[in-house]
């Protein structure tokens, strides 16, 4: 009877972790680029907006580069699996930055503006048919990931996030991520058009993230190096 039950949780495990890939896919392609906008909204109401351009290839690789406000265009980052960089016009070399800092402020914070795939950062602790529905409990695969543990509803139709809560390893809730407002990119790529954010840590503030465009493309290895973030605008072509 314990053998039967042990072999029947490590196949709902299983289809659990094909689950959360097929979620990868259904949020972006392996290689692909992107146009976002982030609007940051303070206290008193008050918006700051940036506009990026966003490249990424396989599961370990994303340039983001800033064309709006004027004041930001031409900075870029760049991230490679754990490891990221900022790189400003006319200041030199790129500067190493983290996961949980943000080079945008607000609620959003590096990981979650450069994010990639979530089979790449957490496998799959427990999974949940809550009717309405899907819960998957996602444990980070080390303690370099943003966050210990992400609480990932999702749309058992679509097999799109609905929302996730992010914690830390004591157990904190950092922010919940709301997934909304689903949209037809082409290419097969239908998935929610809007990310908003709040945080208990962040009283009254909130970040959103929109989508403008994402489709397939295939980018070179020699792209995503130190020595081209300065070129980061030639992917654009």
């Amino acid at each position: 009877m314990k053998i039967t039950a042990i072999l029947l949780t490590l196949s709902l495990m299983l289809s659990a972790e094909n689950i959360l890939e097929e979620i990868d896919r259904k949020l972006t392609p392996v290689s692909a680029q992107m146009y976002k906008k982030l609007i940051n909204i303070e206290p008193d109401g008050s918006k700051k907006e940036f506009l990026l351009f966003q490249a990424k290839k396989d599961k370990d690789k994303m340039i983001s580069l800033f064309l709006e406000p004027e004041s930001d265009k031409g900075r870029a980052t760049l991230r490679l699996g754990d490891n990221m960089w900022l790189y400003i016009p006319n200041v030199g070399k790129p500067l190493r930055i983290t996961s949980m800092q943000s080079v945008v402020g607000g609620v959003f914070n590096n990981a979650d503006i450069m994010r990639l795939d979530f089979s790449t950062e957490y496998d799959v602790a427990s999974s949940k048919d809550m009717k309405e529905y899907l819960e998957l409990e996602l444990k980070a695969k080390n303690d370099t990931v943003s966050y210990d543990k992400l609480i990932m509803q999702v749309d058992k139709k679509h097999l799109t996030p609905i929302q996730i809560e992010c914690y830390t390893s004591t157990g904190m809730l950092i922010k919940t991520l709301y997934y909304k407002e689903p949209k037809d990119f082409g290419d097969n790529i239908v998935r929610p058009a809007v990310v908003e954010t709040e945080s208990p840590m962040y009283k009254g503030y909130k970040s959103i993230m929109i989508y403008g465009k994402i489709s397939p493309k295939e980018f070179a290895d020699e792209a995503f190096t130190l020595d081209n973030l300065s070129k980061a605008s030639d992917l654009r072509r």
